[in-house]
């Protein structure tokens, strides 16, 4: 039995070139308007909640200052991001790999079991005998693939130009168009910090077997 599936492998490789590219290029639009405001509209310094830094062109997409272009490659890689999210759900809900290996049980939130895990972790012991993942895994997997990178997407459609007209729900829903873009920014940070967790804990685990599973699916 593949540790695994096939599905699973395909949407882990793709969604990282696309956040890669997504994150990238929305720090190249974020240096159009470096201030994030709360409520419908917002515009001068004095109204912000956050003065966001300028970021350089090593950390951008394009590699230089470039709003159009940058919009250009958000666009390209939002679509596989999207739709690639959708079709992991799928295959995770048909395949039930989420009700197998990342729901939590109510047990997993014990206090004494929660502190056992972070005890785990801290001494590099990541063995879960009897589970795929363990709570923190879970809990991790859980909050990105069903809160931040949804609502990456959501928010992200809240300010998109013209998009407001078409489905002004969604944006009231949010809170309004600026606390939208101020919700994108914080999930896109959100979504970052587990990417270099994720990477740091591989790197412990032992990199050359993870990535190798993630490629060839591996075995139970």
């Amino acid at each position: 039995m593949k540790r695994h599936a096939l599905s699973t492998r395909i949407w882990h490789w793709i969604n990282a070139v696309s956040v890669i590219i997504l994150f990238m290029s929305g720090l190249n639009i974020s240096n159009a308007h470096r201030y994030l405001y709360w409520g419908q509209s917002g515009f001068s310094p004095d109204q912000a909640w956050l003065a966001v830094p300028r970021f350089p062109g090593w950390a951008t997409i394009p590699g230089y200052y470039s709003l159009a272009g940058a919009r250009d490659w958000h666009l390209l890689a939002v679509w596989p991001f999207a739709l690639g999210l959708l079709f992991l759900w799928i295959a995770m809900l048909t395949n039930r790999h989420f009700w197998r290996d990342i729901r939590t049980s109510p047990t997993e939130w014990h206090p004494k079991a929660i502190w056992a895990d972070i005890a785990d972790h801290l001494k590099l012991n990541f063995e879960h005998e009897g589970a795929k993942y363990n709570f923190l895994q879970k809990l991790a997997y859980g909050l990105v693939l069903g809160v931040f990178l949804p609502m990456m997407i959501f928010s992200g459609l809240a300010i998109s130009p013209g998009f407001e007209p078409a489905a002004p729900w969604l944006v009231e829903i949010l809170g309004g168009r600026q606390s939208a873009r101020s919700l994108h920014f914080l999930f896109a940070w959100a979504t970052f910090a587990f990417f270099v967790v994720h990477i740091v804990l591989v790197v412990l685990a032992g990199p050359i077997r993870q990535i190798r599973d993630m490629v060839t699916g591996g075995k139970e």
